[in-house]
């Protein structure tokens, strides 16, 4: 019998191409977000704005309807804000953890007792290596997905329990929409940053649109999907895992050196 799995953020990127890549392989794929997706897609659909909990609330009972029980649930939906901190507003900021955080949180707390009645269910988060090390100009996606990484362990470790397991996966730069999707600052330039912003939004964009395929995200998904016990995070692509093993043996100083190099002048 075929695993039933929703992944949120389903209309495009990451989301969008794992739901049609498990579907393909005869998974039966539940996939939710605001708006359709522009491309054709051969996988069950629920609309849903995962940042509204009455909406949130909605699609599960529906789902409930329909499925005894889901055997994965991978929370892929995220967006991104660029900028200064001093010049970001509170609305940006709330909106980008409405969706990369609180919505996460929402659709977990509802669907675990859909996941809890598989009996070996698996939650699948969605994570950066941007989470473990903080990228300027883009400080508030890295404490996003550094928050993501916090909400993974605890649940890893209150549902262990129900043999509900869950996992973050830290993929690096991936290209896909998600570059013209970022929302941009309110001050790309001034007399105190003067280019810094621009240049380090630049080198983002640059670092995405050379980035791995999504499709090599889905298939790490799947393989996490089919092993016995999941890791409590994997880091996605080899240069990636050692920037993030490099961030964790080197001084704190020197890290923030080579990232103020990179991406902070």
């Amino acid at each position: 019998m075929s695993k039933t799995v929703v992944i949120s953020g389903a209309s495009s990127g990451i989301g969008f191409t794992t739901a049609e890549f498990l579907q393909a392989k005869g998974f039966n794929v539940i996939g939710l977000s605001r708006n359709y997706p522009k491309k054709e897609y051969k996988f069950n659909y629920f609309l849903c704005d995962i940042t509204k909990e009455d909406q949130v609330i909605k699609v599960c009972d529906e789902i409930k309807k329909n499925y005894d029980y889901i055997d994965v649930l991978i929370n892929c939906a995220g967006m991104g804000v660029s900028g200064a901190i001093e010049h970001s507003s509170i609305t940006e900021v709330r909106k980008i953890f409405d969706v990369n955080v609180y919505g996460q949180f929402l659709l977990t707390k509802h669907l675990i007792e859909l996941l809890r009645k598989s009996n070996g269910g698996k939650i699948i988060n969605v994570g950066s290596v941007a989470g473990e090390i903080i990228i300027p100009f883009q400080t508030f996606y890295s404490m996003t997905k550094a928050a993501i990484s916090a909400f993974s362990e605890g649940l890893r470790i209150e549902l262990k329990p129900f043999n509900i397991q869950v996992t973050t996966i830290l993929p690096g730069d991936i290209k896909t929409g998600f570059t013209e999707n970022r929302e941009m600052p309110i001050v790309v330039e001034d007399k105190h940053y003067k280019h810094r912003i621009k240049n380090s939004i630049a080198k983002m964009a640059k670092d995405e649109q050379q980035g791995m395929p999504a499709i090599k995200v889905s298939k790490v998904i799947l393989n996490l999907i089919k092993r016995k016990h999941l890791p409590v995070a994997k880091t996605i692509g080899f240069k990636y895992k050692l920037f993030v093993l490099l961030a964790k043996i080197l001084p704190k100083s020197l890290l923030s050196f080579v990232v103020r190099k990179m991406y902070g002048e």
